[in-house]
């Protein structure tokens, strides 16, 4: 059993990492408290495995008395001198017997708990391992899929990708690798559970942060982020130094840094605007192509009004309201959209209100005389009181109609 024991202990040291010292007291445990429910039953024992050599070594502790009540708790003070010389009432002595009378209950029993303790283990290292990766992007390769979850082999564990965590339209074949972010890790009763996501913002904003240095140094900041996994994802970024163009800088050199992200996201489109603290600049940066012809904001309920003509309001909503919803997410603000109409001005309305404001004409005379094709003060230009009672204005009427232009 020694030989046996000792293997046990050097194959978890060794392949699985666990102490030998753990393993010692994991085994000790077992036995003792199987053995204490079989044939030693009410006994107190103590056992001992030498770390060295696997040796297992038993006692049953017997207390010192002169009348014995329980044998297998008590010996007679004559028959304590065997085992311990001067041995008085009181003292306790330690009684070896064979490790093969604990039972084959308690030899099982060992066997049940080393497998629980490298269970236990295993959760244990699986949580050290990852807890500090979470927030980071890790490769696997994908193993499974059941129901709507997809399984991934990360090398040390397992881990799940839930299907609101993939991206609309991507396919996973077993055996292929892919990357992801780590999302968090779940304790769950049957240990911790690593989720990993492709369609969180998490993801992206990640990996603009492993291409762009400038982020991942701080000089460029991404300071609003909406995304629409498989579709689209719009970027508001700031640089700390006005030497640097935070847009230039993650687009790269003939936009090489940006293609290598929407390569790793299946053509996912991105859209890279500079960030503004107003909201009106922020709006019209975002929405392009399309330009707001008018912007009204409604702080209190924070939502804002966008028109655009005609032929951008298909760009501004974009497929499906997509390039609407984004928007409104990136500003933080509820957005609405519609078609700016141009209001066309009435010259027929404009003409009567000039004469009524430049010779305080009534309303009513003002709208004869344009009625009757004089519609500026240019068209009195050779025009007589006479002219006027041709057109029905009577005598009185058109005298005071042209005092008042010539007094002007």
């Amino acid at each position: 059993m020694s030989s046996e024991i000792l293997s046990v202990l050097e194959y978890m040291e060794k392949e699985k990492g666990i102490p030998r010292a753990d393993m010692i007291s994991t085994i000790v445990n077992a036995i003792k408290t199987a053995a204490l429910k079989g044939v030693n039953s009410g006994q107190e024992l103590k056992i001992d495995i030498n770390p060295k050599n696997g040796q297992l070594h038993a006692w049953s502790l017997l207390k010192v008395v002169d009348s014995v009540s329980d044998p297998k708790l008590q010996i007679h003070v004559e028959k304590a001198q065997v085992f311990k010389a001067g041995a008085v009432v009181g003292d306790t002595i330690e009684k070896e017997i064979d490790p093969s009378y604990l039972g084959r209950i308690a030899a099982q029993t060992a066997r049940q708990a080393i497998m629980q303790r490298l269970r236990a283990f295993e959760k244990e290292r699986i949580y050290d391992d990852f807890k500090d990766s979470v927030g980071d992007i890790v490769s696997g390769t994908v193993r499974r899929r059941e129901r709507n979850d997809l399984f991934i082999d990360l090398g040390k564990a397992e881990a799940v990708m839930p299907g609101k965590e993939q991206v609309p339209g991507e396919e996973y074949a077993p055996g292929e690798r892919i990357r992801c972010i780590l999302l968090e890790i779940e304790n769950s009763s049957r240990g911790p559970e690593i989720i990993l996501s492709r369609a969180s913002p998490k993801f992206v904003r990640r990996l603009f942060e492993l291409e762009v240095t400038e982020i991942a140094d701080g000089t460029v900041k991404i300071e609003a982020f909406a995304r629409e996994p498989g579709y689209r994802t719009k970027i508001a970024v700031v640089s700390t130094d006005p030497k640097v163009d935070p847009v230039g800088a993650c687009v790269g050199a003939r936009g090489a840094r940006v293609k290598s992200i929407v390569r790793e996201l299946g053509g996912e489109k991105i859209d890279i605007i500079p960030y503004h603290a107003d909201t009106k600049e922020m709006l019209i940066e975002a929405l392009k192509p399309a330009v707001p012809r008018e912007i009204i904001l409604d702080e209190k309920n924070k939502r804002v009004l966008v028109r655009v003509v005609n032929d951008d309001l298909a760009v501004a909503i974009g497929r499906k309201g997509q390039n609407a919803r984004l928007t409104s997410r990136l500003v933080g603000w509820r957005l609405d959209i519609e078609e700016f109409k141009v209001v066309t001005a009435d010259p027929r309305a404009q003409a009567i209100s000039l004469f009524v404001n430049t010779y305080a004409f009534d309303k009513a005379v003002a709208e004869r005389l344009v009625a009757n094709g004089i519609n500026s003060p240019a068209a009195f230009e050779g025009v007589e009181a006479n002219d006027l009672v041709g057109f029905g204005f009577t005598e009185e009427e058109a005298a005071g109609v042209i005092a008042k232009v010539t007094a002007s």
